[in-house]
């Protein structure tokens, strides 16, 4: 969750971590700091985002060549400057930022405690600094070795990076559970959550893996496991430009990262759909297509908005192969013991492809003989790696908190990979093939044409922005639009908001609808219309507001709504892409309207990799 940097090389450190954690604050921004190799270790931190912590240090000598940052969403202790990292050691000789959550950290503390060791702050991080820096003092060993020792020990996730006073040019990384990518320039290397903050520097990083533990010095790069046993770094290069992570004129990174998603939605197509020569070609599925065309259930793993995409790919893929689909939130599955047999088809949903209890999930279905297949975004992360196969959905760099670009990509992705399977296993009429895999070539520039028509939805943010609550309603492959709608109003204006399926709606929460509610309904002509148009003259005759998401043309829709949202014709498995388009929109302009911060909303980041 939290965002860390580093640097060591002949460079001033403090601009690269400062920028690198203006980068990663979508990893959260409840306090942040910095620690220093300046003549002994200085550590500035302060409550609030990286612009506070800037303020606060105007005229302080920054001057250092290592250095390491942190940007925080809170675990263990309030938001405050004293739980703010970097963390020093009792001694202050060491100091370390921490990404993850030590579960064990009061035994250690107890431990500590009863040697003597007091704590300054309440967070699990200073707790395993101190734990290391006992280890260090009482074996007399280096802090390589001290840090290995304690990480036997330690139950928990984490990325640790840390500062010696003894040893001021080096850096000691590990990692369990949480990412780690280090970039290897010139005579310097650079440490990030993600590569974002090295990406103007260097395009060659490693990715580091569990268990291992990183001797980062400005000219040398050593990789070990926990045994001691030396690694050699794997060097790969970034296909990542800084464009991709800047905002390029818009306000901010969400209404940027939703009007990409013509160009996201075509890079995702591009070089796997053929409609003219009738193909998909996708590597990472084709290897596993006998599996998966002849497994009894596919079981999709995700959670967020990668739930919601998993719940729009339950009615296609049951509709175009005819197997099983079961979805999962990861964290109740992963706790849960579940019947998985050998074969069952796991496809893990992350846009981060960190997500902590996706993660876990899907180790503990592979141990059972479980095929797993990954849908995620960012190349190289951990569900990626730990996947049989799968696909990646090259929307690029999601720095929004709130998920939309990568959304519509995982939809596609699951799309062809239904298409792929239903085609080889029979269970789709040649024609309908041929018009669905038509159809979705030409997706890009209906959400280009959706976009376009898109003004009309800042009038309505203003019309509504003051309402308390929202209900959201739709049917078959629009009821998980109705979710994700009301997920990404909850999420960035903090208006409460409920999702469910129009059917339902008699069966309790109609009770809610007074002339005062706003009901969103996704209402775009498919096998399902004429009960919703019966739906909204329901909420209509209770003098509920009426807003819908509607195809163009629909003149009954329209006729019983009080304002109207519209996209362009599609077939119903392909609609979702478009439909959610407005509804990405309403929470944007709402939340703007009301002052929020829609890139970095309260209590929210962007990568769970925690529990």
């Amino acid at each position: 969750m939290c965002g860390i940097v580093g640097y060591t090389g002949p460079r001033e450190a403090y601009p690269i971590i400062i920028k690198g954690l203006k980068r990663l604050e979508y990893r959260g921004y409840d306090s942040t700091g910095v620690a220093l190799q300046n003549g002994g270790i200085k550590v500035y931190k302060k409550k609030g985002k990286v612009a506070e912590l800037e303020d606060t240090i105007v005229g302080k000598d920054l001057h250092a060549n290592t250095g390491i940052g942190h940007t925080r969403w809170a675990t263990h202790g309030e938001p405050s400057d004293r739980n703010a990292h970097p963390h020093q050691s009792a001694s202050g000789k060491l100091a370390m930022i921490h990404n993850g959550i030590i579960e064990n950290y009061n035994q250690l503390k107890q431990e500590l405690s009863n040697k003597g060791y007091t704590f300054t702050s309440d967070t699990d991080t200073e707790v395993l600094l101190n734990f290391i820096e006992e280890i260090k003092s009482n074996n007399n060993c280096s802090l390589e070795e001290a840090v290995r020792v304690a990480l036997k020990r330690v139950t928990g996730a984490y990325v640790i990076l840390l500062l010696d006073n003894d040893d001021p040019e080096t850096i000691i990384a590990a990692r369990k559970g949480s990412p780690l990518v280090i970039g290897v320039g010139k005579g310097e290397h650079f440490l990030g959550s993600d590569a974002s903050p090295m990406l103007e520097y260097t395009k060659e990083v490693v990715y580091v893996n569990d268990y291992e533990l990183a001797i980062v010095k400005p000219d040398e790069l050593i990789l070990k496991n926990l045994g001691n046993e030396k690694i050699t770094p794997y060097v790969q290069k970034l296909d990542l430009e800084l464009a991709a992570i800047e905002k390029s004129g818009y306000d901010h990174f969400m209404l940027k990262e939703i009007f990409e998603q013509p160009r996201t939605i075509h890079d995702c197509l591009r070089g796997r759909l053929d409609a003219m020569a009738g193909t998909i070609t996708m590597s990472g599925i084709q290897q596993y297509a006998d599996q998966i065309v002849n497994t009894n259930r596919i079981i999709m793993i995700a959670c967020g908005t990668s739930w919601h995409a998993g719940l729009v790919a339950e009615y296609i893929f049951e509709e175009l192969t005819r197997i099983n689909v079961e979805v999962e939130y990861a964290s109740e599955f992963r706790y849960r013991n579940p019947v998985i047999n050998k074969g069952d088809v796991i496809i893990a949903i992350s846009q981060s492809g960190e997500t902590a209890d996706t993660l876990v999930a899907i180790e503990n279905a592979k141990e059972k003989g479980a095929i797993i297949l990954g849908v995620v975004n960012v190349v190289g992360s951990s569900i990626a790696r730990t996947s049989h196969g799968g696909a990646y959905t090259h929307a690029g760099p999601e720095i929004g908190v709130a998920s939309t670009k990568a959304f519509t990509a995982q939809l596609a992705v699951l799309t062809m990979i239904a298409l792929k399977i239903g085609y080889i296993k029979g269970t789709i009429p040649q024609e309908r093939y041929t018009q669905l895999l038509k159809e979705l070539e030409e997706i890009p520039e209906k959400v280009a044409w959706t976009l376009q028509h898109s003004e009309s939805i800042k009038v309505l943010a203003e019309k509504y922005k003051d309402a308390r609550d929202f209900l959201y309603l739709g049917r078959g492959y629009n009821f998980p639009v109705a979710l994700e709608g009301a997920l990404k109003l909850k999420e960035i204006s903090y208006i409460h908001a409920e999702g469910y399926p129009a059917a339902e709606m008699k069966h309790g929460p109609i009770a809610l609808v007074d002339e005062s509610l706003p009901v969103v309904f996704v209402a775009t002509k498919d096998q399902y219309h004429e009960k919703v148009v019966s739906n909204m003259q329901e909420i209509k005759a209770r003098k509920g507001r009426v807003i819908s998401v509607i195809t163009e043309g629909d003149e009954n829709a329209e006729a019983l709504s009080e304002d109207v949202m519209v996209v362009p014709e599609a077939d119903e498995i392909l609609a979702p892409m478009l439909s959610v388009i407005p509804l990405q929109l309403l929470a944007y302009y709402i939340g703007v309207a009301k002052g929020c911060d829609v890139d970095k909303p309260r209590n929210l980041a962007k990568s769970v990799t925690v529990e």
